[in-house]
């Protein structure tokens, strides 16, 4: 039984075929562990690490940081008994009984380990572990003959008379000297004679040619003329030098594939309601100032949440997904409450599992962990799976409200905008209140307007005034 084990990268979870190696903790070398966390890895859904299935020495790297493999390829083998001395050296004779060489032209260019075999008795070829030697040796393309090159034959006359181009052409040109008389009138000439310019060397710019002061001076200080054609100003060039091009790859191709296949497919429609949310302001702050709160954030995306799961308590039919396959509704008696997330990898829409179930405290522990790790970027494809309604909250970027894209499988999302200090009319007279929009984005195969209102509308009244209808619907 072979020492060497070649680790392949596992499905990480709901049928993934690949994933991008995004950083090594071990190296070639290193002593492991089993279970020792060893590679970090990105797949459609997270950033997972993953550990050793055997303890031991890595003695192999497959692929470097950056590359995208495929599950059940080798990442890494690992040496799994390394007290046992030395690794034999594998000759070819051995790596070809393993598994022979391709014929010529299967293999793919660049599996060869090297750009030509080594000389018979220099030293065996290197190869890649598996492929074994190349049976043939590597042929060069033959070389064109002289005879066989196009060559241009030039009579020797022809040789001797032509005159050999310069090798660089000269940056200017001097100007020829007049043949003929200079016309430049007695003061002109004595002006030149004062400067020292020869006057044959000047062209004229005055009538019929002749040399004016001007020219005399202009050739005496070396200034050009101006040019009688402005410079063109420089054209911009739009190519490659001036773009930057981004991988859509990971979670970010995930993502964009399953907006585009909901945008698609579930009829979106998307209402709106403007709240007042000063008392529920209040009651978070009632509650930051209880001890069993003491060691929690607490923010307003908690009575939000809650809002949100007392709603569906009164209407169920929200909490529902569309199947296609069996042309159903099926009507969730549990709530897997999503929280769309910004990370830098992209959007993730984490869920805390079962959260109609928790209190007021287990609701807001699990917020406060499901964004603490989605912030890490360690977030397992088991936590964003199974959601049933979501909450996006763009109010963290002061944005008032959107019209947010249904997760798949969903059929609600809500979007929570910035709460801000807004005049409204409280009890007859213009007050300063804190306000805030939401967004109601639905499927409307499942969810009517007249559900899609209602259930907005519940939401709207219980941040409206939080501990009363604490009171009244539970």
């Amino acid at each position: 039984m072979s020492r060497i084990k070649e680790f392949n990268l596992p499905d990480l979870g709901e049928g993934l075929t690949e994933g991008e190696i995004l950083a090594w903790l071990v190296k070639v070398g290193d002593t492991i562990e089993l279970n020792q966390p060893i590679v970090e890895v990105e797949t459609a859904k997270a950033a997972v690490e993953i550990p050793a299935k055997w303890a031991g020495v890595v003695t192999r790297i497959f692929h470097e940081a950056g590359t995208t493999v495929e599950v059940g390829r080798p990442i890494i083998s690992i040496d799994t008994d390394p007290g046992a001395g030395d690794l034999p050296e594998p000759s070819a004779e051995s790596l070809a009984a393993v598994q022979i060489a391709p014929k010529e032209g299967a293999v793919e260019p660049g599996m060869v380990g090297s750009p030509a075999p080594a000389a018979p008795g220099v030293g065996r070829t290197p190869v890649l572990v598996g492929y074994g030697v190349r049976e043939a040796s590597v042929k060069r393309r033959p070389r064109v003959s002289a005879a066989a090159a196009p060559v241009s034959v030039v009579p020797p006359a022809a040789q001797a008379v032509a005159p050999a181009a310069p090798a660089v052409a000269p940056a200017a040109t001097a100007v020829p000297a007049r043949s003929g008389p200079v016309l430049a009138k007695p003061p002109v000439r004595k002006l030149a004679r004062d400067l020292g310019v020869d006057l044959a060397t000047i062209p004229g710019s005055g009538p019929l040619g002749s040399v004016t002061r001007d020219d005399v001076h202009q050739a005496a200080e070396g200034v050009a003329k101006p040019a009688a054609i402005p410079a063109a100003r420089p054209v911009a060039v739009f190519d490659a030098a001036r773009e930057q091009r981004i991988p859509v790859k990971g979670v970010r191709k995930l993502t964009a594939e399953n907006m585009v296949a909901s945008a698609f497919t579930a009829p979106h429609v998307t209402e709106f309601l403007t709240v007042d949310v000063t008392r529920s302001m209040k009651a978070l702050e009632k509650l930051k100032a209880r001890r069993d709160f003491a060691d929690l954030r607490v923010s307003p995306l908690l009575l939000v949440a809650k809002a949100v799961l007392l709603a569906v308590g009164r209407h169920p039919m929200v909490n529902s997904s569309w199947s296609a396959s069996t042309n159903e509704i099926v009507v969730k008696e549990y709530v897997n409450l999503g929280i769309a997330a910004a990370t830098e990898r992209g959007l993730i829409v984490p869920n805390v599992k079962d959260a109609g179930r928790l209190s007021l405290r287990e609701l807001a522990e699990a917020l406060n962990e499901l964004i603490r790790v989605a912030r890490s970027g360690k977030t397992p494809p088991s936590d964003m799976a199974h959601g049933t309604l979501s909450i996006t909250n763009v109010g963290v970027f002061g944005i008032d409200t959107g019209t947010p894209i249904l997760p798949p499988g969903e059929s609600a999302i809500l979007a929570f905008g910035a709460i801000r200090p807004t005049p409204w009319v409280h009890n007859g007279k213009i007050k300063v209140r804190q306000v805030t929009t939401l967004g109601l984005s639905f499927d409307h195969r499942i969810i009517d307007g007249e559900l899609g209102s209602k259930f907005l509308r519940d939401i709207g009244e219980f941040l409206t005034d939080p501990e009363a209808a604490l009171l009244a619907w539970t």
